[in-house]
């Protein structure tokens, strides 16, 4: 029972990351950078900053865990997520959200839970290691697929079909920017595994599992929020956008959008490390959570993909290669209950 109630916590987290780029669609009368920061604020420091405080044991504070070891480590793999939330951002905006975040947080989920285990030693072609392996290539193989899917549809689709679905879709500079994306998306579960002290003395100082970790969370979003905040302002005065922040007349609609944004794109973390805590009965599926999350995001982010018309105009063999792909992501979050 514990681990469905984990896995129903981190899928309740993803749906709500997925959903995070829906609001993004509403912003009014700003340039791509401009809105970028502004829901960076939202989703890098402030939700994670608020939800930090859950984790501070009583008569403590963030300083004292923070010196409990790895703190700046996960600051400096933040700073390299960053690189990919940055890029993750720019696939959305060639491919679409359904391809786009497919292909990134494809590349991402396999780095993201293939590193921290190789990194503690873990033997990935026996016992425990070899299910984690073969998880992470049943997930990689259902995301191929949707890439497949997505390629499908680039080919069925005419040029003003594409522009109509997402403004500014490239397929070979969306895929390019999507795999450096994941790539260094996975960064983010490093930084969560250079913070474990923190966690560990959260939990000495007497907080519940289920917050523990979320310091660290604040951690590794702020090294991301310095590596987007400098490529968006930089971006702003190479583009002369930075009167998009004097528009008095959009700045309501877009904070409440960006804000809303921001907290759904934190979810994802929030869920992962409650549901995390329910987890620590399963060795295989604690590493492996990793990978589920990213595949529940790729499963909801194809359901927001159709909702939203992405795909409409494709053929039959498109949509049942695309229905297979997310058929084969669902089949590899129980894949590893199953041992």
């Amino acid at each position: 029972m514990d681990i469905l109630i984990g896995l129903i916590i981190i899928a309740i987290g993803s749906f709500c990351q997925s959903s995070s780029y829906v609001p993004i669609k509403k912003v009014k009368g700003w340039n791509w950078e401009s809105f970028w920061l502004v829901q960076g604020v939202f989703a890098w420091l402030v939700f994670p900053f608020l939800g930090s405080l859950m984790g501070i044991p009583q008569g403590s504070s963030l300083l004292d865990l923070w010196s409990a070891g790895g703190a700046g480590m996960s600051i400096v793999y933040g700073i390299l997520w960053g690189v990919g939330g940055l890029t993750f951002g720019l696939s959305m905006r060639y491919l679409g959200v359904a391809l786009g975040q497919s292909i990134a947080l494809g590349t991402c989920a396999g780095f993201g839970t293939l590193f921290p285990a190789i990194f503690a030693g873990t033997n990935l072609f026996e016992g425990n290691g070899l299910i984690l392996l073969l998880g992470v290539c049943i997930t990689l193989a259902g995301i191929a697929i949707i890439g497949y899917a997505g390629g499908l549809r680039s080919q069925n689709m005419s040029e003003e079909e594409k522009r109509a679905a997402v403004k500014d879709f490239a397929l070979t500079k969306g895929l390019l920017v999507a795999l450096l994306a994941g790539v260094m998306s996975a960064c983010f579960a490093l930084g969560l595994d250079a913070g474990i002290p923190i966690k560990e003395a959260a939990l000495v100082g007497g907080v519940d599992g289920l917050y523990a970790g979320l310091p660290v969370i604040f951690l590794v979003t702020f090294g991301g929020f310095l590596t987007n905040a400098a490529y968006c302002l930089q971006q702003n005065i190479s583009n002369k956008s930075m009167g998009d922040y004097a528009k008095g007349k959009v700045w309501g609609n877009n904070l409440v959008f960006c804000a809303l944004a921001g907290v759904l794109w934190y979810m994802q973390f929030f869920g992962l490390e409650m549901g995390k805590s329910f987890l620590t009965g399963s060795p295989v599926l604690l590493a492996f959570s990793w990978c589920i999350l990213m595949a529940l995001n790729v499963t909801f982010s194809n359901v927001w993909g159709m909702i939203l018309k992405e795909w409409k105009g494709v053929s039959t063999k498109t949509i049942v290669v695309l229905v297979c792909g997310l058929v084969v992501l669902i089949f590899s979050l129980i894949f590893p209950n199953l041992f």
